[in-house]
């Protein structure tokens, strides 16, 4: 039978138990309907996990103990940080939570030139906490012990002037393949477009901040679809899918 696992975003020790707020005593109660004495494994983003027991679970209160700390790490080596031309939705929240459980370490949403979701500052607070809880539930489902960070939306052309190490960005028709590069010392920086791709102007931006056009194939992809088949190329040629 498998053992659920259960982002609890506080201070955690083994021993402990665990009061749970009523936002996670909910998930856990009517989502995860765990009963009184149901085992779960519980971490909080900082790595490492705790296998735990439910020691009540009604309406007016839920509460968890820990058992021993267990420090597992499954991180990849390499670290990830990936721009994502905003998209509408679903695929949005698609490309998010495919790309934690393949293991990127950082998400950075871009507004474009092109970008057809417009957000004003409520709007972007509100997507903004929905992404980081797909990345909670990515990790409970995926097994990563340690968050995905999500950044604030920026523009484009202030995200591509801040970046460092290996960086790339996805190109159909032109640039180098994945094994006509060196090998990553520092990372690695994937940007990658909206629905509409990238304006010509945005592409001249990139180059101009260091990025290296990187050519995935002879097919076009949609947005989710190119940004989770760069990931995945990218830790199997140099990181933990290989």
């Amino acid at each position: 039978m498998r053992i659920s696992r259960f982002f609890l975003p506080q201070k955690l020790s083994p021993g402990a138990t665990i009061p749970l707020e009523e936002e996670s005593a909910h998930y856990l109660r009517t989502v995860l309907r765990l009963k009184r004495g149901a085992d779960l494994i519980v971490f909080n983003g900082e790595g490492g996990e705790y296998p735990a027991v439910v020691v009540e679970a009604h309406k007016e209160a839920v509460s968890v103990e820990l058992g021993e700390f267990n420090p597992r790490d499954l991180e990849s080596h390499l670290h990830t940080h990936l721009g994502l031309g905003i998209a509408r939705g679903e695929r949005m929240d698609l490309a998010i939570q495919k790309a934690v459980e393949l293991g990127v370490a950082a998400i950075t949403p871009l507004f474009t030139e092109r970008c057809v979701v417009q957000l004003d500052d409520a709007r972007k607070q509100q997507r903004l906490r929905h992404w980081r809880k797909i990345v909670h539930s990515a990790c409970e489902q995926c097994g990563r012990d340690r968050l995905a960070e999500v950044n604030e939306p920026v523009k484009l052309q202030d995200w591509v002037a801040q970046q460092a190490g290996l960086c790339l960005f996805l190109h159909p028709h032109g640039g180098k393949t994945l094994r006509e590069l060196p090998p990553p010392q520092d990372g690695v920086c994937l940007l990658t477009g909206p629905e509409g791709g990238f304006a010509e102007h945005e592409r001249s931006l990139a180059l101009e901040a260091g990025f290296i056009p990187l050519r995935l194939g002879p097919r076009i992809l949609r947005t989710e679809t190119a940004a989770l088949t760069a990931l995945a190329a990218i830790q199997t040629v140099w990181g933990d899918l290989g």
